[in-house]
């Protein structure tokens, strides 16, 4: 088996795509020998602008129905102006305690399987406190300053590795888009001998 090699995973919580990524985790980063680099962005980071994803939300919700039924998931979408950037920066915090993981898992069910606007800070402490996380430190990590900084120098490092959108996994100059993409993405961790079993 080769050495371990870092996968960035760009992602938007405001992505239905990247709930469909969120449920196949563990198939990546528990089965292969591989660092998660996490690369949250917020706003419009890596999705379609305002006025094309008007046009889009009625396909997509179809697109999304028959994959999460396929799936077995529930899919419940959120308010259309949910604003991710307080979860992408709540995130950072909780890579730092390790619980990222199960941040983003829990922060795209209650968002797409509940429907909840994870724009509000309550929806995101709440999510934060089933997690372990101090809702007094958290409420703080969602508007630092630092933090929503770091959000947009992920936003500035897609551009520059060519990511056109979420999610997105990179490994070295290869770029994996969507989750449709998945299982190309492991067909290459294989063919890098990085599989655990």
């Amino acid at each position: 088996m080769s050495e371990s090699v870092d996968v960035k995973f760009f992602f938007n919580f405001r992505s239905p795509y990247c709930y469909i990524v969120s449920k196949l985790l563990p198939s990546i980063f528990d089965d292969y020998d591989v660092n998660l680099v996490w690369r949250p962005l917020g706003g419009w980071g890596g999705r379609s602008p305002p006025e094309r994803a008007k046009v889009k939300i009625p396909l997509v919700r179809q697109d999304m129905a028959r994959i999460t039924r396929k799936m077995g998931i529930p899919m419940n979408p959120p308010p259309p102006a949910t604003e991710p950037t307080k979860a992408a920066a709540g995130s950072l915090l909780a890579e730092e305690k390790g619980v990222l993981r199960r941040y983003i898992v829990a922060m795209m069910t209650a968002e797409w399987a509940q429907g909840q606007d994870i724009g509000e800070e309550s929806v995101i402490l709440g999510v934060g406190e089933t997690l372990g996380l101090d809702r007094s430190e958290l409420a703080v990590a969602l508007n630092a300053p630092e933090r929503l900084n770091q959000l947009s120098q992920f936003g500035d490092e897609a551009k520059l590795l060519g990511v056109i959108g979420v999610p997105a996994f990179v490994v070295g100059e290869e770029i994996f888009w969507g989750s449709d993409r998945v299982e190309y993405l492991r067909e290459h961790l294989r063919e890098l001998r990085l599989s655990v079993y």
